[in-house]
C-alpha cells in the first residue's frame, strides 16, 4: 500500500463511524447509508493520492457519500418517498432536537443498540457501522468465526428494517435499558485499537481516542452510572500504559514495561474515577477490571504487584460474567502465587467447559508462557506456534517469537 493510499485508509476509519452516523440519520437506512460510505472510500482512492487530501476531509467524505446515496436513491424506483426527500436540495425544516445525547455518534450508537435486536447482535452491528470495525475484527472480539459474524450483522440489519425501528433521538429511559450495549460497544472499540487484531497496526490510536471520547462523554451524561465510571477507569489506566507497550516493533509486556513512561496524569485521573466506584459499592465488570489495573499502576515495579489482590478480583468478576477470558486472567495471577503448574492446569481445563478458548492466541501465549517456565521446552515451542498462527498483530508475533527463540533445544 503506497503511503498516500494509507493516509486515505487512516483519515476514512477516523471518520467512517461519523460519516454512516450522519447518513443512516438523514436517509433512515443503515443499508444505504454503509454502502455510501464505502463508495466514498473507493473514490477517495482514486482521487487523493493524485489531488492531494482535502483541507476537511471528513465533510469531503460526508459529502461524497451523501452524494453516492441520493444516487441510489434515485435508481430504486419504489423508494418514492425517499426519493422526493433526496431531490430537496435545501431543506428548511429545524433540525431534530438532540435530546439527552448530543454526540452525533454517541446518539446513534444507542439508536443501533435497541432492545429488540439480539444483545451480541446490537453490539456487532454497532461495532460494524459506527466503530469502523471491520468483519474479521468484530468476529476476533467475540471469539466466533468470520462468516457467524457475518450472518449475525447481516440479521440484524434486516430485523432494524423488517421492524421498521426508527433512527430517533433517544429518550431518557432508552439510556438505562440500552446501557449495558453501548459500555459493550464502546470497550471492544477501545480493545481493537489497544491491541489491534487485523490490518498490520499494533495499535491503533484513532479507535483508543475515540473510545475515551465517548466514555468522558458516558460520564457526564450518567455521573451517577458506577459502571460507566469503571469504563472510563479502565481505558484511562490501560491508555496510560500504551507508550510503553510497544518498543522496537515488539509487544513489551506488563513485567517488562518501563513504568516511568506511563502517563501518571491519566493513572491519577483513573485511580480518582476508581475510588468513585468504591464508594458506591456496586462493583460490576467494568468497575471490577478499572479496580485490576488500579492495582497494576499502583505498584512500583511488577514484583510489588499484590497478585493476591488481582486473583480475587478476577475472581469476583468471573463469578459475574463466568467469562473463559477473565479465568485465563486469574490463572496469569495463580502462576504468580501458587505457581506455573497449578496455573497450567486451570488454562488447559478452560477449553473444556469453552472450546472456543482453542482459538484466542492469548490462551496459546500464556500456555507457552508456563509451560516455558516449567522447562517443558518442545511443548512450549508448540505452544507459541499456535499463538503466532491466531494472531495478526505484528507487535505481538515479534514478541512471542522472540520468547520463541529463547527456548532450551
Amino acid at each position: 500500500m503506497t503511503d498516500a493510499a494509507a493516509a486515505v485508509e487512516r483519515i476514512y476509519r477516523e471518520e467512517y463511524g461519523r460519516v454512516v452516523a450522519s447518513l443512516a440519520r438523514r436517509f433512515g437506512d443503515l443499508d444505504i447509508a454503509e454502502d455510501a460510505a464505502a463508495e466514498a472510500l473507493l473514490v477517495a482512492l482514486e482521487k487523493w493520492p493524485v489531488d492531494g487530501v482535502p483541507p476537511n476531509p471528513g465533510g469531503w467524505l460526508t459529502t461524497t457519500a451523501g452524494n453516492r446515496a441520493i444516487d441510489r436513491i434515485r435508481r430504486e424506483s419504489h423508494r418514492d418517498a425517499k426519493h422526493q426527500a433526496a431531490l430537496m436540495i435545501i431543506d428548511d425544516t429545524p433540525h431534530e432536537p438532540t435530546g439527552l445525547v448530543e454526540d452525533d455518534r454517541l446518539r446513534l450508537i444507542f439508536t443501533c443498540c435497541h432492545p429488540a435486536l439480539a444483545p451480541e447482535a446490537r453490539v456487532a452491528l454497532t461495532l460494524r457501522l459506527l466503530g469502523g470495525l471491520t468483519v474479521g475484527e468484530i468476529a476476533a472480539a467475540f471469539l466466533v468465526p468470520e462468516t457467524t459474524m457475518a450472518q449475525r450483522i447481516t440479521r440484524a440489519k434486516r430485523k432494524i428494517k423488517g421492524a421498521h425501528i426508527p433512527f430517533r433521538v433517544p429518550a431518557a429511559a432508552d439510556l438505562t435499558a440500552r446501557l449495558d450495549a453501548v459500555l459493550a460497544v464502546v470497550y471492544l472499540v477501545f480493545n481493537e485499537g489497544y491491541l489491534a487484531s487485523s490490518g498490520g497496526h499494533s495499535v491503533r490510536e484513532d479507535l483508543t481516542g475515540e473510545a475515551i471520547r465517548l466514555g468522558r462523554i458516558l460520564h457526564q451524561l450518567l455521573p451517577d452510572e458506577p459502571e460507566v465510571t469503571g469504563l472510563l477507569a479502565l481505558m484511562l489506566l490501560t491508555e496510560a500504559r500504551r507508550p510503553s507497550r510497544v518498543a522496537g516493533g515488539e509487544l513489551v509486556p506488563l513485567r517488562d514495561q518501563d513504568r516511568g513512561g506511563w502517563d501518571r496524569e491519566l493513572v491519577a485521573e483513573g485511580h480518582e474515577l476508581v475510588r468513585e466506584c468504591l464508594a458506591r459499592n456496586r462493583p460490576g465488570q467494568y468497575q471490577l477490571l478499572a479496580a485490576v489495573n488500579a492495582v497494576h499502576t499502583d505498584a512500583p515495579d511488577a514484583d510489588a504487584t499484590d497478585w493476591g489482590q488481582v486473583a480475587a478480583l478476577y475472581g469476583q468478576l468471573h463469578a459475574i460474567t463466568g467469562s473463559p477470558v477473565v479465568a485465563l486472567n486469574r490463572a496469569v495471577a495463580v502462576a504468580e502465587l501458587d505457581g506455573p503448574g497449578v496455573a497450567l492446569a486451570e488454562v488447559d481445563r478452560l477449553v473444556e467447559t469453552a472450546p472456543s478458548m482453542a482459538s484466542y492466541h492469548a490462551w496459546h501465549a500464556t500456555r507457552a508462557d508456563l509451560l516455558r517456565r516449567l522447562g517443558r521446552s518442545a511443548e512450549a515451542r508448540a505452544a507459541y506456534d499456535a499463538a503466532i498462527a491466531a494472531t495478526a498483530n505484528p507487535a505481538e508475533q515479534a514478541y512471542l517469537r522472540r520468547r520463541r527463540g529463547t527456548l532450551a533445544p
